[in-house]
């Protein structure tokens, strides 16, 4: 992973992995609280607010991947199409939408159990698939939304791959 070698124990809190990748990667980043963090990611079509949380009730890593998006109300019904398009070809997480703070949010989960940890490589993919969701979708949001594009036809600009990283 980018030669980057964090020394910690098999035993580590994600949460302490993740503020690690963060500072390796000069990443702005506010850790909320013990089992919470926030990382700003930059992509090439915009910034990412990234936030990572676990859980001990369901031993479960959640992540979220956030930006802002305000369509119009009467795009909104087209919007939720082209999710419902985008989401059939993520197998790992999935796009909804939060009207009531105008985000889009890329979710995805790492369940563990039996005590397991989640390794430094696992916790870089988890950021790497969500960015690049946002990244490769991006753009098909913003054909539906400004360029007047129907679904089939803004989800068009999505089908191939995203390439880069995070």
């Amino acid at each position: 992973m980018d030669g980057f070698e964090l020394n910690v124990d098999a035993e580590s809190h994600p949460i302490d992995i993740a503020e690690a990748l963060a500072e390796h990667r000069e990443w702005d980043f506010d850790r909320i609280a013990e089992d919470r963090i926030s990382i700003s990611v930059e992509g090439q079509w915009r910034h990412y607010s990234v936030t990572m949380a676990w859980s001990t009730l369901d031993e479960t890593l959640r992540i979220l991947c956030t930006f802002d998006l305000a369509p119009p109300r009467d795009k909104q019904p087209a919007l939720y199409d082209l999710l419902n398009r985008i989401n059939d070809q993520c197998w790992a997480g999935a796009f909804c939408y939060w009207d009531d703070s105008k985000q889009m949010v890329f979710r995805y989960a790492l369940m563990l159990a039996d005590d397991q940890c989640a390794s430094l490589a696992q916790i870089a993919r988890m950021i790497n698939i969500c960015t690049l969701n946002a990244e490769r979708y991006y753009p098909a949001m913003q054909l539906l939304i400004w360029g007047n594009r129907s679904p089939s036809e803004a989800i068009q600009i999505a089908i191939s791959e995203a390439y880069g990283h995070a």
